[in-house]
């Protein structure tokens, strides 16, 4: 091995940074991006001493920081049901996570995308033969965040969205968005967009919704890289472009809607013949016309979203991010350590603690019991 930034991990290269990361985490050493070993209040500190559960042991994930708010609440409801296992994550975004998981360097990935056919079957070579699978564990939407002082909310279709974030649209008075805000006292001021610098499953979500409806003017595919050609300012993860955008009078962004507060306002989308506001309730509208991918295995949930719906209240600017699990483990411990901490995630207990920490929408009832019956199938390699 050449490289001083590789080295080997569970029999597969990995970058020096991320087994450091993960070695670290296991070790219960003090690595912030980790996540607490007990992220526990005062109540769930309480339950934790009254807990019987004999479960122990480490488990440890990495990828969407959109998922960074509720995982932290999954983290604290889990440490006192369970108070002697450890979960530890690392939101470096979606593709630093599925990569990873394909290292062998993590036990599951969180994703604001889910796995590529490629991925999928590069994936059987540390899940086994079946190969890993994806699991809807957060739903949210991606709101379109923007700082003028005194402004709270504009009208924006996805032609102009596009138009703004090719650069095409330069000032905030543009005739484009005057039109859809006739009663907004516009100011007159450089847009300047901000674009996230990492490989992200947000892009690829917001990259995907503007190729979808308006691919004549957003011509570029989805990708979880934002089109080099047109990036500007950039920063990453969902709390780095809310800060850039935060700091900068006349920014715009995409982020995650969770990470989305004062001084930024939000647009609302034009779906159909009315503007839709952002809200976990028109994410879950917009995932109800969501369909399976096709040509996946029985257990994996990968939906394909409708983005160009027109259902009333929909808003399909949305994600779905995914926790990404190998179908087989090597150890019993971890196996069972994975599936108990998954089935927890997806329940109504788990879904209702990341709404209320992060503003999610949670999944459907039908949807969680699907993904309780995946879970159950991961089994120990023979």
């Amino acid at each position: 091995m050449s490289s001083p930034d590789v080295r080997l991990y569970r029999g597969r290269v990995v970058s020096r940074r991320i087994l450091t990361l993960v070695l670290s985490c296991a070790t219960g050493l003090a690595v912030s991006s980790c996540g607490s070993d007990y992220p526990l209040g005062p109540e769930q500190e309480a339950a934790a001493k009254n807990a019987t559960s004999t479960l122990s042991g480490t488990i440890t994930g990495a990828g969407s920081s959109a998922q960074g708010p509720a995982m932290n609440a999954w983290q604290a409801e889990f440490a006192a049901i369970h108070p002697d296992v450890r979960v530890q994550y690392s939101p470096d975004g979606s593709g630093a996570g599925r990569g990873a998981l394909l290292a062998g360097a993590v036990d599951f990935a969180g994703s604001d995308a889910y796995l590529s056919d490629e991925e999928l079957e590069e994936s059987r070579e540390v899940c086994g033969p079946q190969g890993a699978f994806n699991i809807p564990a957060y739903v949210a939407p991606i709101s379109i965040a923007f700082n003028l002082p005194g402004i709270e909310s504009l009208n924006l279709d996805a032609e102009t969205i596009a138009r703004i974030f090719r650069g095409e649209i330069t000032n905030w008075t543009d005739p484009a968005i005057a039109s859809q805000n006739p009663d907004v006292d516009l100011p007159d001021l450089r847009v300047a967009p901000v674009s996230r610098s990492d490989d992200s499953g947000t892009t690829e979500n917001f990259t995907d919704y503007l190729h979808a409806v308006v691919p004549e003017i957003w011509t570029h595919e989805a990708d979880g890289t934002f089109p080099g050609e047109l990036a500007g300012e950039n920063a990453k993860g969902n709390a780095g472009v809310v800060s850039t955008v935060s700091s900068t009078e006349g920014a715009v962004t995409y982020a995650d809607d969770s990470a989305v507060g004062p001084p930024l306002g939000r647009a609302k989308l034009l779906v159909g013949d009315e503007y839709v506001a952002v809200s976990p309730e028109a994410a879950a509208a917009a995932i109800d016309e969501a369909e399976p991918v096709e040509g996946r295995a029985e257990f994996d949930i990968a939906l394909n979203l409708d983005r160009k719906t027109t259902a009333p209240g929909a808003y399909p600017l949305v994600l779905v991010s995914y926790h990404i699990f190998c179908s087989t483990y090597e150890e019993e411990e971890t196996a069972n350590l994975v599936k108990t901490f998954g089935t927890f995630v997806v329940s109504e207990e788990g879904q209702q603690a990341a709404a209320e920490a992060a503003g999610s929408a949670p999944i459907s009832e039908s949807l969680s019991e699907r993904a309780t019956e995946a879970i159950n199938t991961i089994s120990v390699e023979n």
